[in-house]
């Protein structure tokens, strides 16, 4: 295939959270443009599916996936990862300059959530979504700064959320944790200025299992922020009525993983080199700008 149906031939890729959801969206969108892969996962009860799913991407784009289990919530977790890519790819994926092993593309998507009220609250719930949501990337990027490229060539995708600007309730920790991952983005653009490219994109609703686990209350508080979201609004005439019902229910159509991995797609790529230290829109215009 030409370079412009595999514009990541050669690339190896990190996509942290990769078992399910938006990670393996992305994973997918990664690889279907010829990109050499590690999926981490956290939990061993993940081990199986994402040991299919790199299997499956490995067959039907003819790249190297493969999954490797760490806790991105623990500070030893993120460089084991790195650490892997190292034993696993350097023969392939070596920097003739350096004589090291280039990692190319970096997604910190392993995130976790508590919608918690402010008297909710607990330190241990604080801590784990911080450890997980802002430490793990930033002891991930940390390690792998040896392997960046020094061309400009390398991408660093955070996933950030709406939840960093909208103030929504119950979100005292978790947005606070994505309006950090936005503030290293910003940061990590001016340091890496001459290694890699550092966007984040900040999803809303999308039809994953972290949503899903929401309580009905929290939706039913976000339900004029989806009204109100422009490409959240369908025409339902070609509906069944339970898919009217869900649909009215939650003031429009949350977003497919597939939608928002093809922004982090779309950053990877040649053509993003231009833009750095950016949110992207990536909830169908629920934030226009932040």
């Amino acid at each position: 295939m030409s370079e412009s149906q595999r514009p990541l031939e050669g690339k190896l890729g990190i996509v942290t959270g990769g078992s399910r959801g938006i990670g393996a969206a992305i994973a997918e969108n990664l690889a279907s443009k010829g990109c050499d892969l590690i999926l981490n996962f956290t939990s061993p009860s993940s081990s199986g599916p994402i040991a299919a799913i790199a299997a499956n991407l490995s067959k039907t784009y003819n790249v190297e996936a493969v999954a490797f289990l760490a806790d991105m919530g623990d500070s030893k977790g993120p460089a084991t990862i790195v650490d892997f890519a190292v034993s696993q790819f350097t023969q392939t994926h070596t920097n003739p300059q350096t004589g090291l092993l280039q990692i190319d593309i970096i997604i910190n998507n392993a995130g976790v959530s508590y919608n918690r009220y402010i008297q909710d609250c607990t330190p241990e719930e604080f801590h784990k979504q911080y450890n997980i949501n802002v430490l793990g990337p930033l002891l991930l990027v940390q390690a792998a700064l040896s392997y960046l490229p020094h061309d400009r060539s390398g991408r660093i995708v955070n996933l950030s959320s709406v939840s960093a600007s909208q103030g929504f309730e119950a979100q005292s920790v978790y947005g606070g944790t994505k309006a950090a991952l936005d503030a290293m983005t910003r940061t990590w653009s001016r340091e890496l200025a001459e290694r890699a490219t550092v966007n984040s994109i900040n999803p809303g609703p999308v039809t994953t299992d972290m949503y899903a686990g929401t309580s009905l209350q929290f939706r039913e508080k976000l339900r004029p922020f989806i009204e109100h979201t422009p490409l959240a609004q369908m025409d339902t005439s070609k509906m069944s009525e339970e898919e009217k019902r869900k649909y009215k229910l939650a003031g429009g159509r949350e977003a497919y993983p597939k939608e928002a991995a093809g922004i982090v797609g779309m950053l990877c790529g040649k053509e993003s080199g231009w833009c750095t230290g950016s949110v992207i829109c990536a909830n169908g215009g629920m934030v226009f700008s932040t």
